[in-house]
């Protein structure tokens, strides 16, 4: 496929369906195959979501290409760094796991707000757990994988000037 051909417009479109089917990833595996999301999965979720809102901000709003290309990026690392974050965990030895929190319904109902964002950023103990895998792979890893697919791809629409003239 020829890059320097496609519009910024549909690159970013394109980013904006390639995050509703990450969501809908999570979202069939917990509601067909019901693994309960951890904090920090619930985290990565809220970080897909804000890239694809900014990914199609920038589809719809067909200016400020590079603007919006940096701004979807830097979401994208962002959830880059919190799936890193739990892969860490999940690579920990046993007895460096932290504890399990109370469940995060009721963290939400009785911690401060700080306190319930910091724990949704760090993780704990059942962060650690691996439900699933693929390829050898869990959840997070790809979670990561697509992170980074999704700030190059944001990096491309960046240099994507489709042939036409910046409208910045």
């Amino acid at each position: 496929m020829n890059f320097e051909r496609l519009s910024p417009r549909l690159g970013f479109l394109l980013g904006f369906a390639a995050c509703a089917g990450l969501l809908g990833i999570g979202a069939y595996l917990q509601f067909v195959e019901e693994l309960e999301p951890c904090p920090l999965c619930i985290s990565q979720r809220l970080a897909i979501l804000a890239t694809g809102v900014v990914f199609l901000l920038a589809g719809l709003h067909n200016r400020g290409r590079r603007i919006y290309a940096v701004a979807a990026a830097a979401v994208a690392l962002v959830g880059a760094s919190i799936s890193a974050r739990h892969v860490w965990l999940q690579h920990l030895p046993p007895e460096e796991v932290p504890e399990c929190s109370p469940g995060l319904e009721y963290v939400f109902q009785h911690f401060p707000l700080a306190d319930t964002i910091k724990l949704m950023l760090t993780g704990t103990g059942e962060c650690a757990k691996v439900d699933w895998t693929l390829l050898g792979f869990s959840i997070p890893a790809w979670t990561l994988l697509a992170f980074l697919l999704l700030a190059a791809w944001a990096g491309l629409q960046f240099v994507n000037g489709g042939g036409q003239p910046d409208r910045e």
